[in-house]
């Protein structure tokens, strides 16, 4: 599996982007799922730093006018029929109460787009679009859709006036990369479209929350040094952490090591080690993402295996289900990841 099908969802780009490494695989799966949101809840402030909003005043939240990497978007009502584009949007639009009319995602959960944490949220069976940044407007068209969610997405200007046409387009904030916009910038941004703000910083402080138990927990996290990196095409990609793996990492208190973050060149979500400096992998403890097609491979990685970091034991390999939590790195799916991975983490390094 390439790197570009598994840090991103099937995205043609010159260069490998972000949410290739789980590529979204096409194909529309079931009917239309309920999309009826709860009741909206009031808004509060607008959120500072790149998540901006100007709304109604006094009596309530709608309209609200939203300024993306694209142009401007106006959300007029509180949304009902709700479609995510944005690979782990609709992770934050079923934690907050709403279903999607349709989905987009990675292609390790092939009928839905959503892992284990999500699917229990659904209560219908939303239509699976294809890749997120080749999406078919008609078929975004046929669903009758009052908000498009294009966060974590690929999408670019001639996709997004296109959409735009068809309903309103929440798309990532301006100056923010594709496929790498911050967990809570996603949540406030979609919780303020849906009218849920409040909602949406009580989910993110959850998060918050989780990450800060852990710590407490794990002291021995804090100046050590993790690396998590994904197999492809004879090479490793070790995520950076502007990306929702090392995002995961990073808020647990690991740091990169320096040569690996010496090798970032700032264009990218990740950096590209070949088998000839797999040394540059070695930290207190290596986190390999691999599924049933390349777990044997990196088992049996004589290379690899010669590393210090896997001979002391400090190597992790989670399941497909912990590779999907850390990859969507919503704040649904993050609790799911640490529940899991934190105990395999202390124990790598506990017999460092």
């Amino acid at each position: 599996m390439s790197i570009t099908a598994d840090l991103r969802p099937a995205r043609p780009a010159p260069l490998p982007s972000r949410r290739g490494l789980l590529a979204g695989a096409a194909g529309t799966v079931g009917v239309v799922g309920t999309a009826l949101l709860g009741a909206a809840g009031c808004a509060g402030d607008a959120p500072a730093g790149p998540v901006a909003a100007t709304g109604a005043g006094p009596g309530g939240p709608f309209p609200l006018t939203f300024e993306s990497e694209f142009g401007t978007t106006e959300v007029p009502a509180a949304p009902q029929r709700v479609v995510s584009v944005g690979v782990s949007d609709a992770d934050v639009l079923l934690a907050l109460g709403g279903q999607p009319l349709a989905t987009t995602g990675f292609t390790f959960y092939p009928e839905t787009g959503l892992g284990p944490w999500a699917e229990p949220l659904l209560t219908g069976t939303p239509v699976r679009l294809g890749s997120d940044a080749e999406v078919s407007v008609e078929e975004v068209a046929a669903l009758r859709p009052d908000l498009v969610l294009a966060v974590s997405s690929g999408l670019q200007a001639p996709l997004f006036e296109q959409l735009s046409r068809v309903a309103p387009v929440l798309a990532r904030p301006a100056g923010t990369t594709a496929y790498a916009v911050d967990r809570a910038v996603q949540t406030r941004l979609i919780a303020t479209a849906l009218g849920r703000e409040e909602a949406g910083r009580r989910l993110e402080e959850d998060v918050e929350r989780a990450f800060a138990d852990a710590r407490a927990a794990n002291p021995e996290f804090a100046g050590r040094t993790g690396v998590v990196a994904l197999p492809y095409d004879g090479r490793y990609g070790v995520f950076l952490p502007g990306d929702a793996r090392g995002q995961v990492m990073a808020d647990l208190g690991f740091a990169l090591p320096e040569a690996v973050a010496a090798a970032d060149t700032g264009d990218s979500f990740f950096v590209e080690v070949s088998r000839e400096r797999l040394d540059l992998l070695e930290a207190d403890v290596l986190v390999v993402l691999t599924d049933d097609g390349s777990r044997a491979g990196v088992e049996t990685d004589g290379v690899l295996a010669s590393l210090d970091v896997v001979r002391r034991g400090a190597l992790v390999l989670p399941d497909l289900d912990v590779r999907g939590a850390m990859s969507y790195g919503t704040a649904l799916s993050v609790p799911y990841a640490l529940d899991h991975l934190v105990p395999a983490l202390a124990a790598a390094l506990s017999g460092s």
